[in-house]
């Protein structure tokens, strides 16, 4: 049987980020996942998580500014510093929220490269 989580990026768009745990677990999913957790405090979402009965499944590392259209930095030289900074963010909010799969969004690579 297929198991599905709920990605909190794409579902429950009607509701404030935090506040899409609770209408996850409600509609019955057991997993969460999504883009990335970094506006809150990986203390914040983990209560979120433990008050559903929730499973955190995946999420990515830092991707650059989202805003401007970048998907991921790893692909560029000149950004290797903040992507380290963003593997250490990264693993800190995994072991705070138990999640044993962090995605690496490469980004798009520079005209010429």
């Amino acid at each position: 049987m297929p198991r599905f989580s709920a990605n909190l990026s794409m579902l429950f768009g009607e509701h404030e980020f935090l506040d899409r745990f609770d209408a996850a677990a409600r509609a019955g999913f057991k997993g969460v996942e999504y883009i990335g957790p970094y506006d809150h405090a990986p203390d914040a979402v983990a209560a979120r998580l433990k008050k559903n009965g929730l499973t955190q499944v995946l999420f990515n590392l830092p991707a650059g500014d989202w805003g401007k259209g970048e998907r991921g930095i790893a692909v560029l030289p000149d950004r290797v510093p903040e992507f380290r900074q963003g593997i250490a963010k990264a693993i800190t909010y995994a072991q705070a929220l138990g999640c044993q799969q962090v995605n690496c969004l490469a980004g798009i690579a520079p005209a010429g490269a």
